[in-house]
């Protein structure tokens, strides 16, 4: 069985270690099998897989909402469950769902989620939040009343009041407009400069591709894979060559069968996929042969695997 393991030892600990955390629910479900990771200080980090794959419920061990049925979790070296109030304080949380008194007016709700973790009153630092939200201008309304895209930022605001050092965003733009989805990308950036690290769980494979510096897939309570985002394109992704040709063909001359390649397009493309990994990919050969064949092409592009692609490659393995 393949296991992802932690990135090797950091210079620095990390701000969240998980060492062989396990859920195992009374029905016999096993939600998670035995996770290991670790994530730095500062880091981005986006938590891929599809619905009941895990992603929820280890974000809801580490934050303290579901007991781990075994394993470790600590938060900058304290114990989750032994160090309960220390490790929470330092975690914000964006759930998927609005979870507050829609009576309650913006402010208000913000102010009480401060006051929720023991933290003295500080209007400055709430202003701030709710001006880099967009809902300064929001915060005498009652939430009742708010768009839902104005509540999904409440629900950040909330998060945020306490100052927390990391931050688990839970499918954090599922149902919001483009243009939400990129402030609120924007605003994880500005959070990422601040200090704050960002745990997001997504099924938009874009958010991570814009944004994570790693990537972990979580398949059926395993996590299959943890590695660097740009690593991981260059290490699974696929890249095609397209040639678009001056004259259709009506099928490939065998003297090509070698490169595999596809006819598309009513036979006005040849599609080469090739491994991008793979350095002895034949190219120039193939250009070669095309040329000694009398095949003419008016122009030529290559691409690469979107992380999507990748994503849904790695998933079908598992299944």
């Amino acid at each position: 069985m393949r296991r992802a393991w932690p990135s090797p030892a950091r210079a620095v600990p990390p701000i969240l270690s998980i060492r062989a955390l396990t859920k195992t629910y009374a029905s016999g479900l096993q939600a998670l099998k035995p996770v290991d990771l670790e994530i730095g200080k500062g880091e981005i980090f986006a938590l891929l897989g599809p619905n009941g794959a895990g992603k929820t419920t280890l974000i809801s061990i580490v934050c303290g909402i579901v007991t781990p049925t075994s394993g470790e979790v600590r938060v900058q070296g304290f114990d989750i469950l032994k160090d309960y109030r220390e490790t929470r304080a330092r975690i914000g949380l964006v759930p998927q769902e609005l979870h507050t008194d829609m009576f309650v007016t913006v402010w208000n709700t913000v102010r009480f989620s401060r006051g929720l973790f023991g933290k003295p009153a500080d209007p400055a630092h709430l202003e701030k939040v709710l001006r880099e939200l967009s809902l300064w201008d929001k915060r005498d309304d009652r939430i009742m009343t708010l768009s839902g895209g104005m509540k999904r930022r409440v629900l950040i605001a909330k998060a945020l009041a306490h100052e927390p050092e990391i931050l688990f965003l839970d499918e954090p733009t599922a149902g919001v407009d483009v243009e939400l989805r990129r402030d609120m990308w924007a605003l994880v950036r500005t959070l990422r400069e601040s200090g704050v690290t960002i745990i997001l769980t997504t099924h938009y494979i874009e958010e991570a591709e814009e944004m994570a510096d790693r990537v972990g897939v979580i398949s059926k309570g395993e996590l299959i894979l943890v590695e660097e985002k740009t690593a991981l394109m260059k290490k699974l992704g696929k890249k095609q060559l397209t040639l678009h040709l001056q004259e259709p063909m009506a099928e490939i001359p065998a003297a090509l069968v070698a490169w595999r390649l596809v006819l598309k397009n009513g036979g006005c493309e040849l599609e080469y996929t090739f491994d991008a990994r793979d350095e002895r990919v034949g190219i120039p050969a193939l250009l070669k042969r095309l040329g000694e064949l009398g095949v003419e092409y008016r122009d030529l592009h290559t691409a690469q695997s979107s992380l999507e692609e990748i994503f849904v490659s790695l998933v079908s393995e598992r299944r």
